[in-house]
């Protein structure tokens, strides 16, 4: 049996849908030296409405495992979260395919805004223990980061740049339906 393609409006729950921040998380990795840096973001946010997904997350809000290392991520060097504090995505157009998500929209960064296309998985809405109903995205992608301004490198002694231009972002929400 072939499972059926949706779109957009009937491809995610209908009615209006918002992060439940404390068991979502939106981070993201990139290959350093000879392994993957991860960091996070604190503060975001993630609405559903009539078949609308948008989300944002405040650049000050990174987390790494040096405060060093934070500031330098929040500097014009990388997010210059003073200039630039909001990083958004509004998704255009979503696609499903059993639990399967294709998503295409638009990531700004940095003051540039870009066509990405998101990988996913859904599940479906279900009761949670308190009254509520809430379902789950777990989402990827990856984006050149120099596309966005993010432009800062290291060289190695080899010549070969120390960070990666290519950039993973993990996104693991859990929507809660808005009563």
């Amino acid at each position: 049996m072939t499972e059926q393609t949706t779109t957009t409006k009937q491809a995610l729950p209908t009615g209006t849908w918002n992060a439940d921040t404390v068991h979502s998380t939106v981070g993201f990795a990139v290959p350093y030296l000879t392994g993957n840096f991860q960091g996070t973001f604190s503060d975001f946010d993630a609405r559903l409405s009539d078949g609308v997904l948008v989300g944002t997350a405040e650049v000050a809000s990174v987390q790494v495992k040096d405060p060093n290392l934070e500031a330098h991520l929040q500097s014009p060097d990388f997010f210059d979260a003073e200039r630039f504090p909001q990083l958004s995505f509004e998704a255009r157009d979503i696609s499903r395919s059993g639990d399967d998500l294709s998503i295409a929209g638009m990531l700004t960064l940095k003051g540039h805004t870009e066509a990405v296309e998101i990988e996913g998985h859904i599940n479906d809405p279900a009761s949670d223990p308190y009254g509520g109903e809430r379902f789950g995205l777990q989402l990827e992608t990856t984006v050149d980061r120099t596309k966005f301004g993010l432009n800062w490198n290291n060289p190695l002694p080899s010549g070969d740049p120390a960070l990666a231009n290519d950039v993973t972002i993990i996104v693991d929400l859990q929507l809660v339906k808005e009563s």
